[in-house]
């Protein structure tokens, strides 16, 4: 098992999920009801996880996961650093447009 996402957007997590199963690859989600020990525990800690049922699937999830079905890359914002989905055409918490060459 090997951890292959995680984010505080759940949506963005099942997004992932999803992509990765449809190209069959088995994966699972960790930290699914974790939200409740906000307080208790640092706010990372409770994010939602997706994690690889097999190792060897690591490299072909990551690819899938940073390209779009463009052959797009996910980019990082120049403005305030944010790492966006290739779908993205401006940041999603700056609202900064990806750069020409993204």
């Amino acid at each position: 098992m090997k951890l292959i996402f995680t984010h505080e957007n759940r949506l963005l997590v099942e997004l992932a999920k999803s992509k990765l199963e449809v190209a069959g690859i088995p994966v699972f989600l960790k930290n699914e009801f974790a939200q409740g020990g906000s307080g208790d525990l640092a706010p990372h800690q409770t994010w939602l996880e997706l994690w690889l049922e097999r190792e060897r699937d690591f490299e072909r999830a990551r690819q899938l996961l940073r390209d779009d079905g463009d052959g797009q890359s996910a980019w990082r914002c120049g403005e305030c650093g944010e790492e966006n989905g290739a779908a993205f055409d401006y940041c999603w918490n700056c609202q900064c447009p990806r750069p020409a060459h993204s």
